[in-house]
């Protein structure tokens, strides 16, 4: 198998966990990180033991790197990746595809005219608990899907996130910043979504860094950061997801649960890549059901070597960018719907991804 040649851009909080696992698959080979700020490049290059350390402009004019793993900040996401897509790359992206639709459009574009692949994050839905979610649904052992529900709440990211800004600017908020793996996972296991409607809301006007680095710091809040949302998905099926910052107290709610005509199952975190799925039948008691599929520790990554197997044999790869941008419209979705009182009608769509091998 031919190994593509793989650089990182973005060398923040979130790389570490892909510098360490972009090394293990046999599909990639991790070559450069680069940065706006060549010391945190280097610093990460030093640590993985790679030869080159770049600025941003360095990385796409390597004529070796076939993939830009491109782990900037939101805003920076749409124009990191029209600069990989102009210079001949794939890029696989952290979520969100982009900030705007617009965005995610120019993108899509780019990559169709030249004949490129554009894959993103999540990839959670590639792992084991989802994929026998999946395998579950597929069998008929809840029968026909008749509605989902999801739950994201907690109280921000504040008293944790070295840098939190971010998470409370457009194209951050809960909807933005986790969404992303709850809709990823509906549309994995349900179908595209027809439209959404919803109320939003930002319950706190200003924040408080209660981290270390910048302990005391105000945040002026510009995003909704409370958006309950309800979906109708192409195939009939209704669902449910509600995502907060706001809610200090903790939550008591599952994180996905989907009922069927022949009963429910839980699915586990779409944040992580295993956990613990459960089925109930009509009439009968909660069965823990064994994983089916394997990739269940943290394994991000994974999607980048999925898109590298399929450069290299052909077909779709999993984590498409169409995905990614039905998704990054529903969110946009909610938020229109709640500002102007009405449903919002989905213009995108996507398929379903191809499930993952069975173990």
């Amino acid at each position: 198998m031919k190994r593509v040649k793989v650089g990182i851009v973005g060398c923040g909080n979130i790389s570490h966990i892909y510098f360490t696992n972009l090394q293990k698959y046999p599909e990639l080979e991790l070559v450069a990180a680069a940065d706006l700020d060549l010391s945190r490049a280097r610093q990460r290059a030093e640590e993985f033991k790679l030869d080159k350390a770049y600025t941003v402009d360095q990385l796409m004019a390597d004529p070796e790197i076939e993939i830009v793993v491109n782990l900037t900040i939101p805003k920076a996401h749409a124009s990191v990746c029209l600069q990989a897509l102009e210079a001949g790359k794939h890029v696989y992206v952290e979520k969100p595809l982009a900030v705007t639709r617009e965005e995610g459009q120019q993108v899509l574009k780019l990559a169709k005219e030249k004949g490129l692949r554009v894959a993103s994050a999540p990839e959670t839905f590639l792992g084991g608990g989802i994929q026998t979610c999946r395998k579950l649904i597929d069998d008929g052992a809840i029968g026909t899907p008749i509605a989902v529900s999801g739950f994201m709440i907690g109280g921000g990211h504040e008293s944790w996130h070295p840098d939190p800004e971010f998470f409370y600017e457009l194209g951050g908020g809960p909807m933005f910043d986790m969404g992303p793996y709850y809709l990823t996972a509906f549309v994995n296991l349900l179908g595209p979504i027809r439209r959404v409607t919803g109320s939003a809301v930002i319950s706190y006007p200003e924040r408080t860094i209660t981290s270390e680095k910048k302990r005391g710091q105000k945040i002026k809040v510009d995003t909704p950061t409370h958006i309950a949302g309800v979906l109708d998905f192409e195939s009939g099926a209704v669902g449910t997801l509600i995502t907060s910052f706001d809610a200090k107290g903790g939550t008591s709610l599952p994180n996905i649960e989907i009922h069927g005509s022949k009963g429910t199952m839980l699915v586990p975190d779409p944040n992580g890549f295993g956990g613990t799925v459960k089925v109930r039948k009509v009439g009968g008691d909660w069965e823990e059901i064994a994983l089916t599929h394997g990739y269940t520790e943290n394994n991000r990554g994974i999607g980048v070597a999925d898109m590298a197997r399929a450069i290299n044999e052909g077909g779709p790869h999993r984590a498409s960018g169409e995905l990614a941008y039905h998704v990054l419209e529903a969110m946009h979705g909610f938020h229109d719907a709640s500002r102007d009182g009405k449903h919002y009608n989905m213009h995108s769509t996507c398929e379903r991804p191809q499930p993952m091998p069975a173990l």
